[in-house]
């Protein structure tokens, strides 16, 4: 279990960020713990399973992805005939190596989709840090479009400046702002790409901090605000009225040494209503919102099961 106390460390200390490195993470930590196995039955091996799929998940709250793959690698499992631990340490293998395949063939595709979004001499301003959006403007970079783009700082932890700094890796004009710099921006701004943590049921979009505030200001000023997301950060549990959890973070974060008696609120997501998602651009295209139910049970059947 070292691995997987280790990797939920990480994730919980933010070493690890965004939602597809944290499912990677936990995808190659249950891996490492099915290899390392000392179990001796199926019985035991999945208790062991079973308390690595609970310390991966307390690491963050709002990471469906993650808690999806791991979810779907247990099952694999769980519905085996087979009684030996080697061949189910082998069965997590491969089927852990099939999830993290079909994740890089959605991250690809959705790369494709979106990159024809973008279009030559555009401006397009990001929030936080998304791998997935920084891949379809890596594309679109590749498809030799030239655009510009406007980060956000994405306070309190600045996951922008990671952001700015692939754009720049990749040769594209780049400008940083603060977060509330937003609106003065935006009537420069032809659309925005935002990442995801979890999609709800009702099409709403969790993502970092400031999210909700952003597509509030691109309504306002008519500009096209697209969510770039793997559709396996569904939260199943959405479908049944269970609300999706916002981790709120350490105070510290925002201020490291404050007052005595200021109480500080640090909610690391917020949630941005489906009226202001222009289109969620995913795997299976860019569909409304709304659909999201739809699209899920055609594509993802096992999810909700």
């Amino acid at each position: 279990m070292k691995t997987i106390q280790t990797t939920a460390a990480k994730i919980q200390r933010l070493e690890i960020q965004g939602a597809r490195n944290i499912a990677v993470a936990a995808i190659k930590a249950v891996k490492a713990l099915a290899t390392e196995t000392k179990t001796r039955d199926k019985q035991e091996f999945l208790k062991e399973l079973a308390e690595a799929k609970t310390t991966l998940f307390a690491s963050r709250e709002t990471e469906p992805l993650m808690r999806n793959a791991v979810r779907w690698i247990l099952n694999q499992v769980e519905e085996s005939s087979s009684i030996e631990v080697k061949k189910l340490a082998s069965l997590v293998d491969s089927a852990a190596e099939q999830f993290l395949k079909n994740l890089e063939a959605s991250k690809e595709r959705i790369a494709e989709i979106g990159a024809k979004r973008v279009k030559n001499g555009s401006v397009i301003m990001t929030h936080c840090h998304s791998s997935t959006v920084t891949h379809l403007l890596r594309q679109a970079k590749l498809d030799g479009k030239t655009f510009e783009v406007i980060c956000t700082e994405s306070r309190p932890v600045f996951q922008g400046r990671t952001t700015a700094k692939e754009m720049l890796e990749l040769g594209v004009k780049t400008t940083l702002i603060v977060d509330s710099a937003a609106r003065s921006f935006m009537n420069q701004v032809d659309q925005v790409f935002m990442g995801a943590d979890a999609l709800t049921s009702e099409g709403n979009v969790v993502n970092k901090i400031g999210t909700s505030m952003v597509a509030l200001i691109a309504k306002e000023a008519r500009t096209p605000f697209y969510v770039v997301s793997e559709l396996l950060k569904f939260d199943p549990v959405t479908r049944f009225g269970d609300f999706e959890k916002i981790e709120e973070r350490s105070p510290s974060e925002v201020w490291e040494a404050p007052p005595r008696g200021l109480v500080i609120r640090n909610p690391a997501f917020d949630i941005t209503r489906r009226d202001f998602v222009h289109g969620i651009i995913c795997e299976e295209g860019i569909i409304p919102p709304h659909s999201i139910i739809q699209v899920m049970h055609r594509r993802y059947p096992w999810i909700s099961e």
